[in-house]
């Protein structure tokens, strides 16, 4: 029987989002892609400190056991064959029972995203989540300076989302950013029972959603829809979700006040968003990705 990826959530994730690799990247950075080899080779037996998204890989993986193996993390990384042993390394050192991986050292990695079926990649490289989101995958630019995410919650994996842009299309905000709030607000109000069109996390969602429905009895998902929105706009946003028979555990309409502080209550293992001035302001308090859609990033 072939190997297979079909119904497993299937997390794509570069070297440096997962590790930090930061003090590495630089030498990276310069071009001299032999220094940076030898560096890593140099290197082979110091495991990689965690990285920015290494919360939410190592609570994600946590989902499989012996019955079923319900989530596939993949390394997609524009480093090079040789650096890969390192990143395979490190991950075999922190228990990652990561299998899988593309080194194309220097390449765009994006495009073995459709072979893989990926339901999200996380990136620290933007023209390669650009990419990614134009051909359909989930797909956000992870901060790698972002405070790492709590250890309070071992058996839950914690994901924030924003609205519009993200997890709904950016029909609302092209209202917003045209005529200003108060035609937002009254766009939003009349149009309360029309469902708005998904988002590029929207396939994301769904995927968590079914994670969460087949379930452990040791892990779950809990989910929180962080936006600007407030009341009357909040209908809309609540009633496209029960459209799509996907329910969220936390719902936070803010009205504009700044997402970080709420976010750091919330402590999640990741959260996504359309603003870079939004990711700039969570990631002093939680892992953050900034997912390049929408008017806003045109």
């Amino acid at each position: 029987m072939p190997v297979t990826l079909d119904g497993k959530l299937v997390v794509a994730i570069s070297s440096r989002a997962l590790f930090d690799f930061e003090e590495e990247n630089q030498v990276f950075e310069t071009g001299d892609d032999r220094a940076y080899m030898k560096l890593q080779l140099e290197r082979l037996d110091k495991p990689a400190g965690p990285g920015v998204a290494f919360s939410l890989v190592h609570k994600l993986l946590a989902f499989n056991d012996a019955e079923a193996q319900r989530v596939e993390v993949v390394i997609l990384s524009r480093n090079d064959p040789v650096s890969g042993m390192r990143v395979f390394r490190s991950a075999k050192h922190y228990g990652l029972p990561i299998q899988r991986g593309s080194f194309t050292r220097g390449q765009p990695p994006w495009r073995y995203l459709r072979p893989l079926r990926a339901n999200l990649f996380l990136s620290t490289h933007l023209a390669d989540v650009r990419a990614a989101l134009e051909a359909g995958v989930p797909a956000a630019q992870a901060y790698p300076q972002s405070v790492h995410a709590s250890d309070q919650h071992p058996n839950e994996v914690r994901i924030a989302f924003d609205g519009d842009a993200v997890l709904f299309s950016d029909e609302a905000e092209r209202v917003y950013q045209a005529e200003g709030l108060s035609a937002f607000q009254e766009h939003e109000a009349n149009k309360a029972s029309l469902p708005l069109a998904g988002g590029p996390f929207k396939p994301l969602l769904e995927a968590l959603h079914r994670l969460q429905s087949e379930g452990t009895p040791m892990m779950r998902v809990r989910t929180a829809l962080v936006t600007a929105r407030s009341a009357p706009a909040h209908e809309r946003a609540i009633r496209t979700l029960m459209n799509w028979n996907i329910e969220v555990d936390e719902a936070m309409f803010l009205g504009g006040l700044p997402k970080g502080e709420f976010l750091r209550e919330f402590e999640p293992d990741f959260f996504f968003d359309d603003q870079t001035g939004h990711i700039e302001s969570a990631a002093l308090h939680v892992p953050a990705g900034h997912v390049a859609s929408g008017i806003s990033n045109g």
